[in-house]
């Protein structure tokens, strides 16, 4: 059984939090964890891709006129890293997670673009979309509202789940392939900020999520249950893989 691939900056993050949901969710193949400076395998030879969360994407991939926002931290490495890693298992037909940045990551590959800080963008206070650390137990921070007819409705089982939320960069322009299929309330002109997106073509499994559910998978709560949804179907979709 060929392996999973994880992308990511901090491994020992990673073996610490992702690679155990993972399991949870019933992938009992390899697992390779890729950082900057790494060798990356052929994506021939893997199963499917994980793109995980971290620092934020350089608004240079989407527009090389848009400054960097004060309150960005980009990580440039993992952007030349993963941004062409992305696209390539998209080209592959892969199995794709994307999970906070790596949600944002994929919509920027595949040709959209980010609001660089909700607080400024969505004109709401920092702490709605930023709460907690990975370091400290989950804490659950709002509710989600999820497309009724999407994948990801069908993996975590509500069409609203509460999450966890750790971040401050979001959706701006969707990404042409993609399609938006969960929010939350805040919203500018109408448009609420995404929170989920998936393939719009059904036949592929791509789905990413603004939250962390590898946090969430342990806790004693019905979003561990919605959490463990998306890992378990996420480890079908690799076992299914040829």
């Amino acid at each position: 059984m060929s392996s999973l691939l994880i992308t990511c900056r901090n491994k020992s993050s990673v073996g610490r939090h992702y690679v155990p949901a993972v399991r949870a969710g019933g992938w009992e193949g390899g697992i390779l964890l890729v950082a900057p400076g790494d060798p990356v395998p052929p994506l021939e030879e893997v199963r499917g891709v994980l793109l995980t969360g971290g620092d934020d994407i350089h608004p240079s991939n989407w527009d090389p006129a848009e400054p960097v926002h004060p309150e960005a931290g980009p990580d440039p490495d993992r952007d030349a890293l993963e941004i062409p890693l992305a696209r390539r298992a998209w080209d592959l037909g892969l199995p794709i997670l994307g999970i906070c940045r790596g949600e944002q990551l994929l919509n920027v590959a595949l040709g959209g673009s980010l609001v660089q800080d909700i607080p400024d963008h969505y004109g709401c206070e920092p702490e709605r979309h930023q709460v907690g650390s990975s370091s400290l137990p989950p804490q659950l921070a709002h509710w989600v509202i999820v497309d009724p007819g999407s994948r990801l409705r069908t993996l975590v089982g509500a069409e609203a789940v509460e999450v966890n939320s750790r971040h401050h960069q979001a959706v701006m322009r969707l990404a042409p392939g993609l399609r938006a299929v969960a929010w939350h309330g805040t919203a500018r002109e109408g448009r609420p900020l995404v929170e989920g997106v998936e393939a719009a073509d059904a036949s592929r499994w791509v789905v990413a999520v603004q939250w962390h559910p590898e946090n969430l998978v342990a806790m004693d709560h019905a979003a561990a249950r919605s959490a463990l949804g998306i890992f378990r179907g996420f480890a079908a979709a690799l076992r299914e893989r040829s």
